[in-house]
């Protein structure tokens, strides 16, 4: 026999059922925004990475470039409107990537409050290494801004529209070096894990593609690590200077 539902006792009517969530408070609505927020910012750095080699080409060149930075979408867009627009674009998937990263770290640790007795020794080595990377990076990105944006820690005398001479200036002490150099090696080894995640998430990952995720992933990452620490190396061995 079908058993009555129950009532509200201070209205009489059935209660209403739980409000159900809505795709984005899923776990798997975070995993989405995290991998598409992941993918605008691998994009960002590939292009930064472009930019940054053209340091090899001369301080003509590398000032120029700088400057169109400041230009382009001219004459429809004003000056800088462009590099602000990329600048908030990118604002919001960090914020976007960083909020969604711990709520679901706080959601996994309520859903096991007890630890494993036997814990996965390459998952909890990838977790670690996402979250110490990711904090490691948005330190690097404050001061990143402070030093060639801003000028605010800059180690010489900064100088409004001559990028070339403030890179040199930064990769001419041995703690901006230090500082660059580590956030780099996080950022290849975020890339390295993230964009195979970022794949699954999305539904392109399966067994027959792991291969190629695997490469893809570890090419991407070794690609950026190295176009990276190359400028301050350069700095250091002269050949920028």
């Amino acid at each position: 026999m079908a058993l009555a539902p129950t009532r509200d006792r201070t209205t009489g009517r059935p209660p209403s059922p739980p409000p159900s969530r809505g795709f984005l408070a899923s776990t798997l609505g975070k995993k989405t925004v995290m991998a598409v927020s992941g993918l605008l910012m691998l994009g960002y750095l590939v292009a930064h990475v472009a930019g940054n080699l053209k340091v090899f080409f001369g301080p003509e060149e590398f000032n120029a470039y700088g400057h169109w930075l400041r230009v382009m979408g001219a004459p429809v867009l004003h000056h800088e409107w462009a590099l602000w627009l990329v600048r908030i674009v990118l604002l919001a998937a960090v914020v976007a990537h960083a909020v969604c990263a711990y709520q679901l770290s706080r959601r996994d640790v309520r859903a096991r409050p007890t630890a494993y007795v036997h814990r996965r020794k390459h998952a909890s080595y990838a977790t670690r290494t996402m979250r110490w990377g990711g904090i490691i990076l948005a330190l690097f990105i404050v001061w990143h801004i402070l030093d060639l944006t801003t000028g605010t820690v800059h180690p010489g005398g900064f100088e409004e529209g001559k990028p070339y001479q403030n890179v040199v200036d930064t990769f001419s002490t041995w703690y901006g070096n230090v500082i660059y150099i580590v956030a780099m090696l996080a950022v290849g080894l975020h890339v390295r894990h993230g964009f195979r995640s970022a794949a699954q998430t999305l539904g392109v990952g399966n067994a027959r593609r792991e291969r190629l995720l695997r490469a893809a992933a570890n090419t991407l990452a070794l690609v950026l690590t190295a176009g990276f620490v190359s400028v301050p190396v350069a700095v250091m061995t002269g050949v920028v200077s």
